[in-house]
Protein backbone atom coordinates (compact mmCIF):
# COMPACT_ATOMS: atom_id res chain seq x y z
CA UNK A 1 0.00 0.00 0.00
CA UNK A 2 1.12 3.70 -0.78
CA UNK A 3 0.96 6.27 1.01
CA UNK A 4 -0.36 9.36 -0.66
CA UNK A 5 -1.90 11.55 2.23
CA UNK A 6 0.84 14.40 3.16
CA UNK A 7 0.40 14.83 6.67
CA UNK A 8 1.41 10.67 7.00
CA UNK A 9 4.14 10.95 4.68
CA UNK A 10 5.28 13.73 7.09
CA UNK A 11 4.94 11.11 10.17
CA UNK A 12 6.26 8.27 8.94
CA UNK A 13 9.60 10.69 7.87
CA UNK A 14 9.67 11.96 11.63
CA UNK A 15 9.46 8.48 12.42
CA UNK A 16 12.44 7.22 10.35
CA UNK A 17 14.45 9.75 11.19
CA UNK A 18 13.88 9.27 15.18
CA UNK A 19 14.88 5.84 14.56
CA UNK A 20 18.14 6.49 12.93
CA UNK A 21 18.92 9.59 15.80
CA UNK A 22 18.30 6.13 18.18
CA UNK A 23 20.18 4.24 16.59
CA UNK A 24 23.39 6.30 15.96
CA UNK A 25 23.78 8.00 19.65
CA UNK A 26 27.02 7.43 20.87
CA UNK A 27 28.49 7.51 24.96
CA UNK A 28 31.22 10.27 25.57
CA UNK A 29 33.68 7.82 27.38
CA UNK A 30 35.00 11.29 28.83
CA UNK A 31 32.24 12.71 30.67
CA UNK A 32 29.43 9.50 30.08
CA UNK A 33 27.07 12.39 28.21
CA UNK A 34 24.89 10.83 25.75
CA UNK A 35 25.26 12.52 22.35
CA UNK A 36 23.77 12.36 19.03
CA UNK A 37 26.17 12.24 16.31
CA UNK A 38 26.58 15.07 13.40
CA UNK A 39 26.15 12.50 11.27
CA UNK A 40 22.61 11.82 12.68
CA UNK A 41 21.96 15.53 12.20
CA UNK A 42 22.73 15.34 8.94
CA UNK A 43 20.35 12.27 8.19
CA UNK A 44 17.70 14.83 9.39
CA UNK A 45 18.11 17.20 7.44
CA UNK A 46 18.27 14.61 4.39
CA UNK A 47 14.80 13.41 5.46
CA UNK A 48 15.93 10.02 6.75
CA UNK A 49 18.90 9.55 4.08
CA UNK A 50 20.40 7.38 6.71
CA UNK A 51 23.14 8.91 9.48
CA UNK A 52 26.41 6.93 9.20
CA UNK A 53 26.08 4.43 6.34
CA UNK A 54 28.46 2.07 7.52
CA UNK A 55 29.94 -1.14 4.92
CA UNK A 56 28.71 -0.44 1.43
CA UNK A 57 30.78 -3.10 -0.17
CA UNK A 58 28.27 -5.83 0.34
CA UNK A 59 27.71 -9.28 2.42
CA UNK A 60 29.35 -11.25 -0.54
CA UNK A 61 32.39 -9.09 -0.37
CA UNK A 62 32.47 -8.83 3.81
CA UNK A 63 32.36 -12.57 3.56
CA UNK A 64 35.57 -13.32 1.15
CA UNK A 65 37.50 -11.15 2.77
CA UNK A 66 36.10 -12.81 6.26
CA UNK A 67 36.95 -16.26 4.71
CA UNK A 68 40.67 -14.90 3.66
CA UNK A 69 41.61 -14.01 6.99
CA UNK A 70 40.45 -17.31 8.80
CA UNK A 71 42.22 -19.46 6.36
CA UNK A 72 45.12 -17.39 6.64
CA UNK A 73 45.85 -18.22 10.24
CA UNK A 74 43.70 -14.84 12.33
CA UNK A 75 41.49 -16.02 14.58
CA UNK A 76 37.75 -14.99 14.23
CA UNK A 77 35.81 -13.57 17.07
CA UNK A 78 33.10 -15.33 18.65
CA UNK A 79 29.67 -14.63 20.78
CA UNK A 80 30.24 -12.28 23.91
CA UNK A 81 33.50 -11.41 23.18
CA UNK A 82 32.59 -9.64 19.76
CA UNK A 83 30.81 -7.04 21.86
CA UNK A 84 33.65 -5.94 24.34
CA UNK A 85 35.96 -6.34 21.62
CA UNK A 86 34.44 -3.32 19.69
CA UNK A 87 33.90 -1.68 22.78
CA UNK A 88 37.66 -1.51 23.85
CA UNK A 89 38.47 -0.58 19.86
CA UNK A 90 35.68 2.12 20.08
CA UNK A 91 36.70 3.80 23.33
CA UNK A 92 40.57 4.21 21.48
CA UNK A 93 39.76 5.85 18.68
CA UNK A 94 37.30 8.34 20.20
CA UNK A 95 40.56 9.28 21.67
CA UNK A 96 42.97 9.12 18.87
CA UNK A 97 40.40 11.07 17.04
CA UNK A 98 39.83 13.94 19.48
CA UNK A 99 39.61 17.39 18.26
CA UNK A 100 40.97 16.17 14.84
CA UNK A 101 37.61 16.95 12.89
CA UNK A 102 36.82 12.96 12.49
CA UNK A 103 33.83 11.98 13.93
CA UNK A 104 33.28 8.17 15.54
CA UNK A 105 29.62 6.63 15.46
CA UNK A 106 28.92 2.91 16.94
CA UNK A 107 26.22 1.31 14.52
CA UNK A 108 25.57 -2.43 16.16
CA UNK A 109 29.03 -3.47 16.15
CA UNK A 110 30.74 -1.68 13.37
CA UNK A 111 32.32 1.47 14.08
CA UNK A 112 32.20 4.14 11.90
CA UNK A 113 35.10 7.08 11.20
CA UNK A 114 33.45 10.13 9.12
CA UNK A 115 36.07 11.91 7.78
CA UNK A 116 35.16 15.28 6.21
CA UNK A 117 36.48 16.22 2.44
CA UNK A 118 37.71 19.37 3.51
CA UNK A 119 40.08 18.04 6.07
CA UNK A 120 41.33 15.18 4.10
CA UNK A 121 41.72 16.19 0.63
CA UNK A 122 41.98 19.28 -1.48
CA UNK A 123 38.87 20.63 -3.56
CA UNK A 124 38.16 18.11 -6.17
CA UNK A 125 41.43 16.04 -5.40
CA UNK A 126 42.25 12.49 -4.43
CA UNK A 127 45.77 13.77 -2.81
CA UNK A 128 45.67 13.66 1.36
CA UNK A 129 46.35 16.57 3.07
CA UNK A 130 49.46 16.38 4.39
CA UNK A 131 48.21 17.89 7.82
CA UNK A 132 45.92 14.70 8.06
CA UNK A 133 48.75 11.98 8.30
CA UNK A 134 49.17 12.26 11.91
CA UNK A 135 44.98 11.66 12.08
CA UNK A 136 45.48 8.46 9.72
CA UNK A 137 48.56 7.32 11.88
CA UNK A 138 46.17 7.04 15.39
CA UNK A 139 43.94 5.06 13.53
CA UNK A 140 46.27 2.57 11.67
CA UNK A 141 47.91 1.76 14.90
CA UNK A 142 44.22 1.22 16.65
CA UNK A 143 43.49 -1.05 14.01
CA UNK A 144 46.66 -3.27 13.90
CA UNK A 145 46.41 -3.48 17.77
CA UNK A 146 42.45 -5.12 17.28
CA UNK A 147 43.25 -6.65 13.99
CA UNK A 148 40.21 -8.91 14.05
CA UNK A 149 38.34 -6.42 12.28
CA UNK A 150 37.41 -5.88 8.54
CA UNK A 151 37.80 -2.86 7.66
CA UNK A 152 35.77 -0.97 4.35
CA UNK A 153 37.10 2.51 3.29
CA UNK A 154 34.37 4.22 1.60
CA UNK A 155 34.64 7.63 -0.47
CA UNK A 156 31.54 9.72 -0.79
CA UNK A 157 30.77 12.72 -2.63
CA UNK A 158 28.02 15.51 -3.01
CA UNK A 159 25.59 15.57 -5.76
CA UNK A 160 27.31 18.19 -7.85
CA UNK A 161 28.70 16.73 -10.93
CA UNK A 162 28.29 14.11 -13.34
CA UNK A 163 27.21 10.55 -11.08
CA UNK A 164 30.18 8.67 -13.15
CA UNK A 165 32.77 11.30 -12.40
CA UNK A 166 31.83 11.24 -8.80
CA UNK A 167 31.85 7.73 -8.24
CA UNK A 168 35.54 7.91 -10.09
CA UNK A 169 36.63 10.48 -7.62
CA UNK A 170 35.26 9.00 -4.19
CA UNK A 171 36.94 6.03 -5.52
CA UNK A 172 40.32 7.46 -5.68
CA UNK A 173 39.57 9.16 -2.36
CA UNK A 174 38.79 6.18 -0.79
CA UNK A 175 42.02 4.38 -2.18
CA UNK A 176 44.28 7.25 -1.05
CA UNK A 177 42.96 6.54 2.80
CA UNK A 178 43.59 2.82 2.06
CA UNK A 179 46.93 2.75 0.27
CA UNK A 180 47.77 5.07 3.52
CA UNK A 181 46.63 2.90 5.79
CA UNK A 182 48.77 -0.25 4.47
CA UNK A 183 51.91 2.27 4.38
CA UNK A 184 52.16 2.15 8.16
CA UNK A 185 51.03 -1.47 8.54
CA UNK A 186 48.03 -2.47 8.17
CA UNK A 187 47.31 -5.68 6.37
CA UNK A 188 46.04 -5.22 3.13
CA UNK A 189 43.96 -9.00 3.37
CA UNK A 190 41.79 -6.68 5.99
CA UNK A 191 40.92 -3.56 3.65
CA UNK A 192 38.01 -3.41 1.29
CA UNK A 193 37.43 -0.10 -0.85
CA UNK A 194 34.09 0.86 -2.15
CA UNK A 195 33.04 3.82 -4.54
CA UNK A 196 29.78 5.81 -2.69
CA UNK A 197 29.90 8.20 -5.22
CA UNK A 198 26.68 10.39 -4.95
CA UNK A 199 24.42 7.70 -3.69
CA UNK A 200 24.35 7.29 0.18
CA UNK A 201 24.29 11.22 1.19
CA UNK A 202 23.78 11.80 4.90
CA UNK A 203 22.64 15.48 4.13
CA UNK A 204 20.37 16.84 2.08
CA UNK A 205 22.34 18.35 -1.27
CA UNK A 206 20.18 21.17 -1.73
CA UNK A 207 22.55 23.57 0.46
CA UNK A 208 26.10 24.02 0.66
CA UNK A 209 25.81 22.87 3.98
CA UNK A 210 24.81 19.82 3.03
CA UNK A 211 26.86 18.86 0.29
CA UNK A 212 29.57 19.87 2.59
CA UNK A 213 28.54 16.96 5.09
CA UNK A 214 28.16 14.63 1.77
CA UNK A 215 31.53 15.05 0.93
CA UNK A 216 33.09 12.58 3.23
CA UNK A 217 35.59 8.86 3.24
CA UNK A 218 33.71 6.46 6.05
CA UNK A 219 36.15 4.24 7.42
CA UNK A 220 34.02 1.54 8.89
CA UNK A 221 35.64 -1.04 10.80
CA UNK A 222 33.70 -4.50 11.79
CA UNK A 223 34.61 -7.24 13.96
CA UNK A 224 35.68 -10.48 12.41
CA UNK A 225 33.58 -13.72 12.49
CA UNK A 226 33.22 -16.96 11.64
CA UNK A 227 29.15 -16.53 10.56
Amino acid sequence: MVTKHPAVKAAVAMVVAAGVAVGCQTTDPYTGETKTTSATYGAIIGAGAGAAVGMISGKDAKQRKQRALIGAGVGALAGGAVGAYMDQQEDELRKVMRDSGVTVTRKGDDIILNMPSNITFRTDSADLNAQFYKVLDGVALVAKKYDKTLIEVAGHTDSTGTAEYNRQLSQHRATSVADYLMSRGVAQARIMTAAGGEDHPIASNSTEQGRSANRRVEVTLAPLTAG
